[in-house]
């Protein structure tokens, strides 16, 4: 699996998501991912979490995600948060 892969999972989910992703350990199965997407408005925390884990859930079911670090942001919360 790479980052490139897992990106464009979440985005055939969430069209308009603006996702960062990368392999920190470079070994192809941990993971950790930056989605900012309007989709998320008015979701808790947990609601957008579900959204994405939701959108690769074939890959962390058959192991090929061994471990995803997730944050997640609506467009505003991504601007209050400095970016």
């Amino acid at each position: 699996m790479t980052p490139e892969k897992i990106a464009e999972l979440i985005r055939g989910a969430l069209p308009q998501a603006e996702v960062m992703v990368e392999n920190p350990y470079n070994d192809g199965q941990h993971f950790s991912a930056v989605v900012v997407a309007p989709e998320f408005a008015g979701l808790t925390m947990i609601q957008q979490q579900r959204l994405v884990n939701d959108a690769l859930k074939p890959q962390i079911d058959s192991g090929a995600i061994h471990a995803l670090q997730l944050k997640t942001y609506t467009p505003e919360q991504w601007q209050q948060h400095g970016n």
